[in-house]
């Protein structure tokens, strides 16, 4: 595990420690809130970019190439 220090704005902090009150869960949750919210936002982000890289692309040659790696992942997992 890494330890992060964050700044955060008061309000902002307020506003997800009520949120997670109220969902019944208690203050080490908030690691588990916040991994999860920043996973989220990388994900967002990287598919983001690459459908702008990918935007002029032939849309056909990309389905076949998305078939060709969901294929060799499907072959090659445990």
């Amino acid at each position: 595990m890494t330890r992060w220090t964050l700044s955060i704005p008061d309000k902002t902090d307020r506003t997800v420690r009520t949120f997670l009150a109220r969902m019944g869960l208690k203050k080490g949750d908030l690691s588990k809130f916040v991994d999860e919210a920043v996973r989220r936002q990388v994900f967002a982000l990287v598919a983001e970019e690459i459908k702008d890289r990918n935007a002029d692309a032939d849309p056909e040659a990309l389905e076949r190439l998305i078939e060709e790696a969901v294929g060799h992942a499907r072959a090659h997992r445990p």
